[in-house]
């Protein structure tokens, strides 16, 4: 097997998971990211970009019927985890974690604004598809 040169954590890089509506493909983002962490020498981040991926992607595949995706991209020292969507209305704003300590659901955004060093959402339209894209920011310090 050829080795393979190690990588720069200043060049930029990106990638996106399209997936079908189904609560299985939550676990083959998470699968995904950890490989994309894994080969691009981010391991450390990869627990809390798992968490934070597993729940916009299920929040994702929940809104609609439609498809969604998971994108990720690493620029200058910040890994931005988003998912979108075909539901152009805005996400739940998060609840107070701690009101959540109990609840069975709803407690996606409020872990993601918990975890993340930053977070927001923005409607999209494009090419005649519309939907929203929710994405959260870890920085590696």
């Amino acid at each position: 097997m050829p080795e393979t040169d190690p990588v720069d954590p200043a060049t930029p890089w990106e990638y996106t998971l399209y997936i079908p509506n189904d609560l299985r493909a939550v676990t083959v983002c998470r699968r995904t990211l950890r490989l994309i962490l894994t080969m691009h020498g981010l391991i450390r981040l990869a627990d809390t970009a798992e968490l934070l991926a597993t729940e916009l992607v299920s929040n994702a595949v929940r809104a609609t019927t439609g498809p969604a995706a998971l994108r990720v991209r690493w620029v200058a020292g910040v890994l931005r985890i988003g998912a979108w969507d075909a539901d152009p209305g805005p996400p739940e704003p998060p609840t107070a974690f701690e009101a959540l300590a109990d609840a069975e659901e709803g407690r996606g955004l409020a872990l993601v604004r918990a975890c993340a060093d930053l977070w927001g959402w923005q409607p999209l339209a494009r090419d005649g598809n519309r939907g929203k894209y929710v994405w959260c920011d870890l920085v590696a310090a």
